[in-house]
This record gives structure tokens, sequence and C-alpha cells, in this order.
């Protein structure tokens, strides 16, 4: 809506994951590093975790963008509460192998060719499971077994687990072990730093084309960091209302003004009062709000119900996702078995000769 107002030529805050926006912070540097040493080794289990919108799903399409200059073979699973078959049936779709109507020694025969015949051309084959944190452990222990896959004293099959902060505790689990011996990097994404979101702030607007326009006043980003706590995709939220209130009010600047507003309407739109507080969950290790115009617990209460409604609305993009996937393998094996059905019966003569 505001994009051609102030001649962007991308929506610059925007949910979905984009790797043309990814921000290099120093967190998400070191991150990246270890996905990158994971697929040069091969072999092992990279284990990357974050609370709700610090970054991991756009991590995930950095590492999509650079698996494609690498003999990589990658598919990606977003998990919901499922088991392992289902799993299972989620990691064959994913590489197009047939999953529908079929055992799961069948599905595990036929994975393990589809690696064999990957490492033969000279790739490899990398699984990513986004949102571990939602899996049982005996679909955890699935992806385990999955990693025995070998051929010639070589690793068929590796994955990446990226989830939120409650998968570490489930990874110290009893029964983790075997599983903990080969993980062999682990790493925990944090919110960014104040100077860390301005220039956050400041990189996703290049990228969408921004000349100054509008221009942003310097004193609004102690603000924005605050409100934001630094979670990446809270600052979208946030600089994205900011910028349609500016263009609503026919502005090219943003300014202590529309951050009032915009973080006022936030806090009522979500119901943000002491009263509404009570029993809400806290966020471990948050700093304190201060935000114009309200209270510390006000604030902190419209953030958590920001960061559910978004985490729901993840939950169902992400489902909608694997659906399609799905849906897609199926629609591929009901056409093969309609072309069969279409083939002419062999005639008397042909079977004869036969």
């Amino acid at each position: 809506m505001y994009e051609d107002f102030y001649n962007l030529s991308h929506k610059p805050f925007q949910l979905s994951p984009d790797p043309r926006f990814f921000f290099y912070s120093n967190g998400h540097k070191r991150a990246l590093a270890y996905l990158r040493y994971g697929i040069k080794q091969g072999e092992g289990f990279i284990i990357i975790t974050g609370n709700v919108g610090t970054g991991k799903s756009t991590l995930v399409s950095m590492l999509f963008k650079m698996l494609a200059k690498e003999n990589v073979v990658g598919a990606q699973v977003v998990t919901t509460q499922m088991g392992p078959d289902d799993l299972l049936r989620m990691v064959s779709a994913g590489y197009g192998l047939p999953y529908s109507r079929i055992s799961k020694a069948v599905m595990l025969k036929s994975l393990e060719e589809y690696c064999r015949a990957c490492v033969q051309e000279g790739k490899r084959v990398l699984l990513v499971v986004d949102e571990a944190q939602a899996l049982p452990p005996r679909a955890i222990e699935e992806l385990r077994m999955l990693s025995n896959f070998q051929y010639k004293g070589r690793s068929l099959f590796q994955s990446f687990l990226l989830g939120q902060r409650e998968f570490r505790q489930t990874m110290r689990s009893k029964g983790f072990e075997q599983l903990r011996q080969r993980v062999i990097a682990a790493y925990h994404l944090k919110p960014l730093d104040a100077i860390e979101t301005r220039q956050y702030v400041e990189h996703r607007l290049s990228v969408a084309g921004w000349n100054d326009d509008p221009k942003i006043d310097s004193n609004i980003y102690p603000g924005i960091h605050e409100f934001s706590q630094g979670v990446p995709r809270r600052v979208n939220t946030l600089c994205d209302r900011l910028l349609l209130f500016s263009y609503l009010e026919n502005q090219h600047h943003v300014g202590m003004e529309a951050l009032e507003a915009v973080t006022a309407d936030i806090i009522e739109e979500h119901g943000g009062g002491d009263d509404d507080f009570d029993g809400e969950p806290s966020l471990e290790g948050a700093p304190s709000l201060v935000i114009p115009n309200s209270t510390g617990k006000a604030a902190k209460a419209a953030q958590i119900r920001i960061d559910t409604d978004n985490a729901r609305l993840s939950e169902m993009e992400n489902s909608v996702s694997a659906l399609a996937t799905m849906l897609k393998s199926e629609m591929a094996q009901l056409r093969e078995s309609l072309e069969d059905k279409k083939k002419p019966a062999p005639t008397s003569s042909e079977e004869t000769s036969d």
C-alpha cells in the first residue's frame, strides 16, 4: 500500500521469510556458519534453536539459497504433532518419493535407495526439519535411525533440526544420549541488541530501495528496540505499522509522534491492560519495556499476544505448505496410475510371441 508512496521496490517488513532480506547479525552469522560447517562435514546433526520470531525460518530460506551452489539435495519438513510413520511420509514426499498406501519398510527401502543413487551421482542428501520442538520422541528417534544409512563407509543422510527454546530441553532428556552423540554443532539464536536493531531496520529498508524516504528520526530507534525486545518478527510488525501510519498521515518522515501512536494502537488492539496481564507467560530474559503513554506490564502483555498470534499464523501457513507438498505428490502418482490404465492391452498375437 505504502510502497509506491515511498518509492520502494518491495515491502520491507513482510513477515514471510525472504533470503533477500537476510540480516547478518552476530548471532545469525554464527548460526549460518554452523549450518555451512555441517554441509561440509556431510554427516551428523546441526541444531539451531531460538524463541518465536528470532529468524529461524529466514535462516532456512538463506540456507536453501546457498544449497543451489552445492551438490546437495535438500528437503524441508515443517512439523506438527506427528508420529514416526507420518514423519517418514513427509520426508518421502519432500524428495518426491512415493509414500501413499505403502508400508514403512518399503518407504525406508525407497529412501535408502534414493540416498545411495544421489551419492553415486556425487550428491548428498540433507533434510531440514523446522519447528522440531513439535516432534514427539519416537519421531525424533526415527530421524536418528535415518542417519544410520551408510554406503561404503559414508553417511547417506544428514539432518538439520531447528526449533524453539524448549527443544533444547528435549535434547537433554533421558533417552536422547545416542542422538546427542551425533550432534556436531548447536547454537541458540538470541534477539538483536539495540545497535543491531537499528542496523536491521535500515538494512531491510535499503534492500527495498529506500532512499531516505521516509526520513526516519534517529531518536525512535531505542523505542523500536524496547518495544520489540530485539525480536526480528516484532520489529517487522512494528515498522510495517509505522510506515503505514505515516503513509495514511501523508507524511514523509517517521518520528516519535508516529511511534507513540502506533505502539498505543497495538497495545489497545491486544487488550494490554494490567488486568489482562495476570496469568500470561513471562518472556524469559526479556528486558523491561519502556513505551510512551504505557506501562511496562501492558506493553509486555501486548507483545505476548502479538507473539501468540504470529505463532498461530506461522503454524497455519506451515501446515498448508506441508499439505500442498503431499497433495502434489499424490496427484503425480494418480496421473501415473491413470496413464498406465490408458495404455492399450497387449493383443493375443503379442501375448503369444511373449
